[in-house]
């Protein structure tokens, strides 16, 4: 919409408050205040879940896999075999042999439950997840037949753990005597403590090269699965589709979506939700917009009344008006993206703030999952959020400009 000099000059004064409109100033004020809340609400909220779920599937996916091949009974004594037939499958970049068994772990007289995991220890050391977020220790130290391992930061809080310290992991599966089954208890040394940022795994992981984890375990030559990633994590089941049929007889193929299938899905809705919910706020808007063009058009009736006996056209009148509602709009956008990229800075800071003022814990990492809140914007996700505003406030202006396009000078200055 191109306006003309004069339709530009009459829409800028307008906008100012003019003698004995004070009230329709605020108005207007508030509903350039309700468009900045909106747009910020909107833009804040929307990127905050796309964090999470960037950043569960960034650490969940990079400690799981994108697919894995179970072994039925929890082994795979053929694994080479698997692991050569997955390398070979079109879209899989690699394939990991690893062990996952849940174990009891002891220091200094604490015990906590955990997650004993065997990997290679090449792969631990090239998997960025893990290698690039050691917080003590190092995992060169990681050697087989060493005994030593790698715990998580929550894990080594509980316990009391440090590095250097020994930790003993008590399996079930121990030797059978007259008397029964005797846990086995071996003893490991912390080489390394890791923080991923994924409370559930910093608070039971236990790494340890795979040679140890089979000694500990006795599972001879065998491992409990095989961990695959793909060029294409959208694509996960149709790549590994052919795998699932050659493997079939040994293990069981379960990729990432299948794994953490309720928490993605509840993401999903949370976000379609909340987006709804917070587009009310926009709606809102638009009626203050709507209700501000209306009051506005009634103090300068007889305003339009002489424009139009001037010359002014009615399609004129309209578009003024209509551009007073979009400029309000598009301050308000403006406005409520600064405050979305001033949020997303020092969200972290803000949390730490009102945990503060408000003596509450508001982001405990055993509940909230992640440890920090997570922010990723959208280009796309914004673009619409700003088309939504402008469609709406648009939409709020038709009426207002529509009637004032329509005003009879004739029986508004009869009288005059």
């Amino acid at each position: 919409m191109i306006l003309s000099r004069f339709e530009r000059t009459i829409a800028k004064r307008y906008l100012l408050p003019g003698k004995g409109e004070g009230f329709i100033f605020i108005v207007a004020g508030i509903s350039l205040f309700a468009v900045t809340l909106g747009v910020w609400a909107l833009i804040t909220v929307m990127s905050v879940m796309n964090g999470f779920r960037a950043e569960l599937f960034d650490k969940v996916v990079g400690l799981n896999g994108h697919a894995v091949v179970q072994g039925y009974g929890g082994r795979l004594p053929d694994w080479q075999a698997i692991v050569a037939q997955a390398q070979a499958t079109p879209g899989v970049t690699s394939a990991t042999p690893l062990i996952e068994q849940p174990l009891m772990a002891s220091y200094d007289g604490r015990v906590e439950g955990v997650i004993a995991r065997g990997m290679r220890v090449t792969d631990i050391r090239n998997n960025p997840t893990i290698q690039g977020n050691v917080v003590a220790g190092n995992m060169n130290a990681l050697v087989p037949g060493a005994d030593s391992v790698a715990i998580g930061s929550r894990l080594a809080e509980a316990l009391g753990a440090q590095v250097g310290g020994q930790i003993s992991l008590i399996s079930p599966q121990g030797q059978t005597t007259p008397f029964g089954t005797v846990p086995r208890i071996v003893s490991y040394t912390v080489a390394a403590i890791f923080e991923v940022g994924v409370y559930d795994y910093d608070k039971a992981f236990v790494l340890m090269p795979i040679e140890d984890a089979q000694t500990l375990l006795m599972l001879g030559d065998a491992v409990g699965m095989v961990e695959i990633d793909t060029a294409d994590p959208d694509r996960v089941g149709a790549i590994v589709a052919p795998l699932a049929v050659n493997v079939g007889q040994q293990g069981v193929v379960t990729d990432w979506r299948q794994m953490n299938a309720s928490l993605f899905e509840a993401l999903a809705v949370e976000r379609v939700a909340m987006f709804v919910i917070l587009a009310f706020i926009v709606l809102v808007a638009a009626f203050n917009i709507l209700s501000s063009l209306i009051m506005l058009v009634r103090a300068k009736t007889r305003d339009i009344a002489i424009m139009r006996t001037m010359g002014a056209t009615s399609r004129s009148i309209l578009k003024i008006f209509i551009a007073i509602g979009l400029s309000i709009s598009v301050a308000g956008i403006l406005v409520g993206i600064l405050f979305a990229v001033v949020t997303a800075i020092f969200r972290q800071q803000v949390v730490n703030f009102v945990q503060l003022v408000t003596g509450q814990n508001l982001w405990d990492p055993s509940i909230r999952f992640l440890t920090e809140l997570p922010y990723k914007a959208n280009p796309f996700e914004i673009f619409a959020i700003i088309a939504l505003t402008l469609v709406l406030s648009f939409l709020a202006t038709l009426i207002p400009a529509w009637r004032a396009a329509k005003t009879d000078p004739v029986q508004v200055l009869r009288y005059e």
